[in-house]
């Protein structure tokens, strides 16, 4: 089970044949750039290479109308002067004698992609296209967009392979309106966009695109609309809206496929968009993404039009699908105000169809979904304009020394290594998994252990050597991940020498979540070094800000929303560079539910997670987790269920308490205040 690269260099022929500055930058080298640094990066090689074919006029009319396809099918034949007239009838397009192949191979593409990993034959994969297609609609081109590539895969995986839960996720600068018109009627298609929208006044200049646009008819809450109001939005707000928007109402729906529509002039660079998210947060979002539908990810290229912006991005995603851990995110984490506005709006609009929402206390407000009359002919972003040259050149310097980073941070020889005591255990691990027989020294073993008596049996210093061992191998880069097996009795004693170890050897930010039976270390500062939080506690208490537990939700929705609104939003904000996650005694996590929380926080540190597990727990437990920690998807947590009032009301309270210091907790901006950025 691997990932998909799908492509056609035929795709690269259609070309803008006249002067035309609002249409030139969707151009073939967007591309032949991509798949030069995909080749660069030794990714391409990496993956399962298939070439695209085209779209039958069946597959095709699953959208798109009869006469419509008739229509593109004619401009083969037709010359420039034509071709020029043609396009002008459309909104922001053009055509070319290779437009109709090309953007039947994009569908095509889409589709053999869809095929392949519902078939079984990839886990997931990028389908790398133009034109792209979530602007276009049942009988209009539109925003360069011929035929709609995502909403035909939908369509096919519902007729041919009998879904009846399909997650479409449209992280494009701009609104994919023709997605939305397909789908709003629709409650097996759940479509989540964020796009510039500056209250109306960003093409595609439609009402609908706001966030009181929620479906229609039966689809009502399938149409999740996140309007930016603002340019400059950046990693803290991308992660935020996914955290508290997409993630909760996701998991809700449970989709049995995701589909991306993956533009990347939401990128640092793209004049199109002028945001500020660097190429390692599309990495980021992939892998949140992936612990949905059993990691079945089909992402389709939409817009980007800044080639090295645009490449890097392409790069970062697929990464993130072959499983390789995503980079740590660069800046502080701390969502823009206006940001935090859309957010809330959105939770608000959305709050009467999700329960996951109901039962993070957003009050729901019903309102009638508008919807405009067809969308006017607008310009987008002229390249020849001031604007978008300073736009384009702005973010070049930052992009550049972003990149030098991301060099000197390369990926872990080995991905992921375990210290088992159960030699059987082994024989179920992923073939690359490294078992990990080397231990520290026995001196410095001793040495660490001496201050615990529980360390002192020949065990329990036997586990502390490995575990010692695997934190050094992770801290100097060696291994990303690991995973090791401890003594119940010394369960505690080896926590507390990992954290100061992990502290004394190199890590600078230490988050520790503790599950089940273990306390805090009672001569742990709060330095700004390390945050602990326990699940499992006998109540609700932020102790400090560094000091943190909640008792273990007996929900699935209960368990959901701490993750999505409490851990995980408290990780990204303390930005750690070492987690090390501790199933304690009797932790009461189910096996799911402990992969889920391991494989969501390989994310904020960059991939580095050391797991202690308690040898009492499930054989099976550090199976599962040695699998989610290397890339692959975690089980599923089974029906949703919604969390109890006691639940609702601890997460609630520890939020208020922890808002003022981690501002990824925050859903809306400070009362009385201008929010945070």
């Amino acid at each position: 089970m691997g990932t998909a690269l799908v492509y056609h260099e035929d795709m690269t022929a259609a070309r803008l044949l006249w002067d035309d500055p609002e249409c030139e930058i969707e151009c073939p080298e967007r591309l032949t750039t991509a798949l030069e640094r995909l080749q660069q990066r030794g990714l391409e090689q990496r993956c399962l290479r298939l070439a695209a074919r085209e779209a039958s006029e069946a597959e095709l009319g699953l959208v798109h109308s009869p006469e419509y396809v008739a229509l593109l099918q004619g401009t083969q034949a037709l010359g420039t002067g034509e071709l020029q007239t043609l396009s002008g009838q459309y909104d922001a397009v053009y055509f070319h004698p290779s437009t109709f192949h090309c953007a039947r191979l994009a569908a095509g593409a889409a589709l053999q992609l869809v095929d392949a990993v519902l078939a079984g034959a990839v886990r997931n994969g990028l389908a790398l296209v133009r034109p792209p297609g979530h602007h276009s609609q049942r009988a209009a081109a539109n925003g360069f967009c011929v035929f709609n590539n995502v909403a035909i895969a939908a369509k096919h995986a519902q007729r041919q392979h009998g879904l009846h839960r399909i997650l479409i996720v449209d992280w494009d600068v701009h609104h994919g309106q023709g997605i939305q018109y397909i789908f709003e009627d629709d409650p097996s298609v759940l479509y989540f966009s964020w796009h510039r929208y500056e209250h109306g006044r960003f093409w595609p200049y439609l009402r609908e695109s706001d966030a009181d646009a929620v479906g229609q008819g039966p689809g009502l809450g399938f149409t999740v609309n996140l309007p930016w109001n603002q340019v400059g939005m950046g990693n803290a707000d991308y992660v935020a809206a996914f955290l508290h928007v997409l993630l909760p109402v996701a998991f809700e729906f449970n989709p049995e496929l995701v589909l991306v529509s993956a533009g990347f002039d939401s990128a640092i660079g793209d004049p199109e968009g002028q945001m500020q998210a660097t190429p390692e947060c599309f990495a980021h979002l992939t892998q949140l993404l992936q612990m949905l539908a059993g990691g079945r990810v089909c992402a389709v290229l939409e817009g980007g039009y800044h080639l090295e912006s645009l490449s890097q991005s392409v790069c970062m995603m697929v990464q993130a699908l072959l499983g390789d851990p995503a980079p740590p995110l660069s800046g502080p984490m701390v969502p823009h105000a206006s940001a935090l506005e859309s957010i809330e709006s959105v939770r608000v609009a959305q709050a009467p169809h999700w329960m996951s929402l109901q039962q993070q206390g957003v009050a729901p407000v019903l309102s009638p979904s508008p919807r405009s009359p067809e969308g006017r002919p607008s310009p987008l972003l002229l390249p020849g304009g001031p604007e978008f040259k300073a736009a384009a050149t702005q973010d070049v310097a930052a992009l550049s020394s972003l990149l030098d980073q991301l060099r000197l941070n390369p990926t872990p020889p080995v991905r992921t290594a375990v210290a088992l005591t159960a030699p059987d255990a082994a024989l179920a691990l992923p073939s690359d998994v490294l078992c990990e027989e080397g231990s520290a020294p026995q001196e410095e073993t001793q040495a660490w252990a001496r201050p615990h008596e529980a360390l002192a049996q020949d065990r329990a210093l036997t586990a502390l050597g490995k575990v010692l061992y695997l934190l050094d191998r992770i801290l100097d880069g060696q291994v990303s991940s690991g995973i090791a097996v401890t003594p119940a009795s010394a369960a505690a004693a080896t926590l507390d020498v990992a954290i100061r170890c992990g502290l004394s050897h190199g890590a600078q930010r230490l988050l520790c979540l503790a599950v089940g039976q273990l306390d805090r270390p009672p001569d742990l500062t709060d330095d700004g070094r390390n945050l602990w939080l326990n699940i499992g506690g006998k109540e609700a208490a932020a102790l400090s800000m560094f000091h943190v537990s909640v008792p273990l939700p007996g929900t699935t929705g209960g368990f959901l929303s701490c993750v999505l609104a409490l851990v995980l939003p408290l990780a990204y904000s303390f930005q750690p560079d070492l987690v090390l996650v501790a199933l304690g005694p009797a932790h009461g996590l189910r096996d799911p539910q402990a992969a889920l929380l391991a494989a969501l926080l390989r994310g904020p540190a960059g991939g580095r997670v050391l797991v202690l597990v308690d040898e009492e727990s499930t054989p099976q437990l550090a199976v599962v987790l040695a699998r989610v920690l290397h890339g692959e998807a975690a089980p599923s947590l089974g029906p949703f269920s919604m969390a109890s009032p006691e639940e609702v009301q601890a997460l609630m309270q520890l939020r208020g308490q922890l808002e003022p210091r981690w501002k990824m907790l925050q859903v809306a901006t400070e009362a009385g205040g201008p929010g945070s950025g």
